[in-house]
């Protein structure tokens, strides 16, 4: 069966706010917690945007079985040795509890240092390169690299017995195949399932067969289907357009101004819409057909409380 989480969006609620929430799931019975890396929200009307890693060590150290990701782009408004250090420490405090899941970003996070914004190949030659540069650091080696990312004479003197795995991220099945050949694990977001499973086969395809896979399922679950669709177009609307356009857009007031055009009735392709505790159910067995082994929910209307609640009664004890 598939592991069930609940995502920590940092974009729509407050450190403190998320805190909580966290632990009400690992009391509902979820067993994974993935976190947003933002610097900015999506939209104006979302409204934060908490500092992720600080958030890290006291959710762990509040919900002790809960076992945590984090979606971070090292490259630019991270430097790679400080991300491997971040998580070392995290890995030797919690064993077992952390995989990172690496991506390679967005513009509206990754434009603050002032360093212009690659292109897309770019970019993801720079992941790798932190990547290699992580690998080796959490090894032991002593670090000097200097090509797109620099790193001189680094040297990591916390490390954690057990390395954790890093997880890419991918929307298309192109990004997809290519993680195939080096990450240990695939991340991505729910769609029609012709879709994903083109990003599914494309990762095993490039050799990510029999490594572990998670979806991030972008849901709006309210007392009503009406409610529901409302709510989430409020707090959701910006996050439904290309990936060539989620990666190049600069600010909230960009963001909100190209979802001003979104009508509720185009979320349905992305974002699963209903108040129906078993249409949720049914949508999750689809996933775990196509070989997920974490479920990361991510209720994206404001109403974490009765979501938590609900599903802990009629959801997830379907899947334990």
């Amino acid at each position: 069966m598939a592991h069930i989480g609940y995502h920590a969006s940092h974009e729509q609620f407050k450190p403190s706010e998320l805190l909580r929430y966290a632990q009400m799931a690992e009391q509902a019975g979820f067993t994974h917690v993935l976190s947003s890396d933002h610097f900015h929200p999506w939209s104006e009307d979302q409204g934060q945007s908490g500092f992720a890693w600080s958030w890290l060590g006291a959710a762990m150290q509040a919900t002790p079985t809960l076992s945590y990701r984090v979606v971070c782009a090292p490259g630019q408004r991270y430097h790679p040795a400080v991300i491997a250090q971040a998580v070392a420490t995290l890995a030797e405090m919690f064993p077992n509890r952390f995989w990172l899941t690496v991506g390679s970003g967005q513009a509206l996070n990754e434009h603050i240092t002032g360093e212009k914004w690659p292109c897309k190949s770019d970019r993801n030659t720079r992941l790798k390169e932190c990547v290699d540069i992580m690998r080796a650091l959490w090894s032991g080696e002593t670090v000097t690299h200097n090509v797109q990312v620099c790193v001189e004479e680094a040297k990591l003197y916390t490390r954690p017995e057990i390395i954790p795995p890093i997880i890419g991220a991918a929307i298309t099945p192109q990004t997809a195949e290519w993680l195939g050949s080096w990450a240990d694990g695939l991340i991505t977001i729910s769609r029609p399932p012709e879709k994903l499973k083109m990003v599914v086969d494309a990762f095993r395809r490039g050799g990510g067969e029999g490594k572990p896979m998670i979806l991030k399922v972008q849901l709006s679950y309210d007392r009503d289907k009406d409610s529901a669709l409302k709510k989430a177009h409020q707090q959701w609307r910006n996050n439904i357009f290309k990936n060539i356009l989620m990666t190049e857009l600069r600010t909230a007031q960009q963001f909100d101004a190209a979802g001003m055009f979104v009508q509720q009735e185009e979320l349905y392709e992305h974002i699963r819409v209903s108040a129906e505790p078993q249409q949720h159910i049914e949508w999750l067995q689809k996933d775990m057909e196509l070989g997920f082994d974490e479920l990361i929910l991510h209720n994206v209307n404001r109403e974490q409380e009765q979501f938590i609640e609900m599903f802990a009664k009629e959801v997830i004890p379907n899947f334990i």
